[in-house]
């Protein structure tokens, strides 16, 4: 390290750590790196983006996907701001990312300079670390510093670099930090296994509710639920970690669950929560006996009061559980539930199958299930489209992403891209609503510059379908959720990408088909009608509120309006 510009010696380090690609725009203030960027671009790609918050959260969606540094860059001022949504849906579901920010040059930074902010400030609370370097010398360790600690604590780091330093000779021989992180393993106290494990041999009607830090330990858990004859609920962001059709498994709980799921909570006397922090307390039971596996010791008993906590992976921790218990168990709750989910799949098969029209979400699911391949991505936006994907598209050993605790609109195209990007050769589908797809539709023409054959499905419904249903939900009339009709195949067109537009059953499969014989960038814009996304099961408040709501409409508009939601609420009571 010596005789280089700064920004050179940071570039060796990116490539060093692994990093491949860096999502973000050209700017005043970072122009100095993106030339060094420009000069290494064999070994780095330059993601260009088309709003910085596209690039967070494609960087935000690559780390939660592989695990491994996700890389944004932006200028100072506006483009730092725009990173802000993306960093957030970092940090809430634990991803591992890096922001490089540009800022003013040196000399000018604290006068109130054009697009100057105060960067440290304002990232402060997203960031497991955020520092500005001062000096040229400083910034390789700071940003090995910044990766190690964005690694270690699974978040985001933030390094705020005045752009003139990336361009200055560094010949400082001296390194302050090596350019490695050594992951721990932890374990629970063999006192810790001891209580558990007695739990677990009294337990008569387990269940289990396994989130995102159980997708490496797939073959353990399926081991340790035989063994306890225990149904598995999987969290929304614990979704393809087992098949969706495994006999153990229950689906979803929560809002977007299926009523299985719900009853099976209910009635469960030892609730195994392993790898989740399911946040929603109505969906969980009361007065239960709880064990809960975290490799986080401060996650163990946040959002629900357990017996016992296991800190540990949920791999190990799994295997040495399965060989404590010695007990056979009864499989009466398994085999009650099993043929309650079987009632249940047969019902939404039913649902899927539908040849009728208007078209529904559930159709589109069900045609896209035939031509979704074997370990495809699907990148899932947030809204209506989450519950219908949720319910009606199982997977069986394909990749699930989405923006699981900020629930951010606009995460599916950028999640989109950065699936693809980081596996080239898997097929990648976005579902998104139009409200969440129109918020960075700009960035479809992204996937169009870099050849991403990513296919997006828009459920267009011309409206902010989850917030009518809220709205419905606390007895509110309906306020400024219709959003007017787009047709989004003619903007993929524009974009030079393909676009498909589908407005009845009998177009449905032709053009679902015709879309994913194509290599290149598609958006599939299907029309729905509106549709309410019930919970599968609907507590005495909700009906009273929807109660409240039909009579209100009646009496403000002189009809009942919504055919579908009292079908829905037939069907799910």
């Amino acid at each position: 390290m010596s005789d280089k510009r700064t920004g050179q010696i940071l570039i060796d380090l990116l490539i060093n750590w692994g990093v491949d690609h860096v999502y973000g725009l050209p700017g005043d203030s970072v122009n100095e790196l993106v030339e060094d960027l420009r000069k290494r671009q064999e070994e780095i790609r330059f993601v260009q983006v088309r709003h910085e918050e596209t690039g967070a959260l494609a960087a935000s969606s690559y780390a939660k996907l592989t695990g491994n540094l996700g890389v944004c860059l932006s200028i100072a001022g506006p483009g730092g701001i725009h990173l802000l949504n993306g960093l957030y849906d970092a940090k809430a579901d634990s991803a591992p990312v890096l922001a490089i920010v540009g800022q003013v040059d040196s000399e000018l930074v604290g006068t109130g300079a054009f697009q100057e902010i105060n960067l440290e400030k304002m990232f402060d609370d997203v960031a497991v670390y955020c520092k500005r370097a001062q000096t040229e010398e400083q910034l390789p360790d700071l940003l090995n510093q910044a990766i190690r600690e964005a690694y270690a604590q699974k978040g985001v780091s933030v390094l705020v670099v005045p752009d003139d330093l990336f361009s200055k000779i560094n010949n400082n021989q001296v390194k302050l930090r090596s350019g490695d992180y050594y992951e721990p393993g932890i374990q629970p106290k063999n006192a810790h296994i001891e209580e558990a494990a007695e739990l677990l041999e009294q337990a008569e009607k387990p269940l289990i509710l396994a989130g995102q830090g159980a997708v490496n330990a797939r073959e353990e858990l399926i081991s340790f639920a035989e063994k306890m004859k225990s149904p598995i609920i999987l969290s929304l962001l614990g979704k393809g970690i087992l098949p969706d059709h495994h006999p153990y498994v229950l689906g979803q709980t929560g809002q977007l669950g299926t009523k299985p799921a719900y009853h099976a909570m209910k009635e469960c006397d030892l609730l195994i929560l392993i790898g989740t922090q399911f946040p929603y307390r109505d969906f969980l039971p009361d007065n239960v006996k709880a064990i809960q596996i975290d490799n986080k010791p401060a996650h163990l008993g946040k959002y629900y009061p357990i017996n016992i906590g296991l800190a540990g992976d949920a791999k190990e921790t799994l295997i040495e559980l399965t060989q404590k218990v010695t007990r056979p168990h009864s499989d009466e709750f398994l085999a009650k539930y099993q043929e309650k989910m079987k009632r249940w799949s047969i019902a939404l098969q039913e649902e899927k199958r539908s040849t009728e029209d208007p078209l529904r979400a559930p159709q589109v699911l069900y045609h896209l299930e035939k031509v979704m391949e074997p370990k495809a991505i699907i990148s899932a936006d947030v809204g209506n489209n989450t519950v219908w994907v949720s319910r009606y598209l199982p997977l069986v050993d394909q990749k699930f992403i989405i923006s699981g605790w900020l629930a951010t609109m606009g995460s599916g195209l950028p999640g989109a891209i950065a699936s693809q990007i980081a596996y080239p050769d898997r097929q990648v589908i976005g579902i998104s609503g139009d409200g969440g797809f129109s918020m960075v539709m700009q960035d479809f023409s992204t996937a169009v510059k870099y050849k991403l054959p990513i296919k997006m499905i828009v459920l267009n419904n011309s409206k902010i379908g989850l917030i009518k249903y809220e709205q419905a939900q606390m007895g509110h009339l309906e306020y400024e959720t219709e959003l007017g009709g787009m047709d989004f195949a003619e903007f993929a067109e524009s974009c030079g990408g393909e676009g498909y537009r589908i407005q009845s059953y009998d177009e449905l499969s032709t053009k679902m088909k015709q879309a994913f014989l194509s290599d290149k960038p598609a958006i599939i814009d299907v029309v729905v009608e509106d549709q309410a996304p019930l919970p599968g099961h609907i507590d005495y408040q909700s009906a009273a509120n929807y109660s409240k709501y039909i009579i209100k409409n009646f009496f403000e508009h002189g009809d009942l309006d919504l055919p579908d939601m009292k079908e829905s609420i037939k069907r799910l009571w």
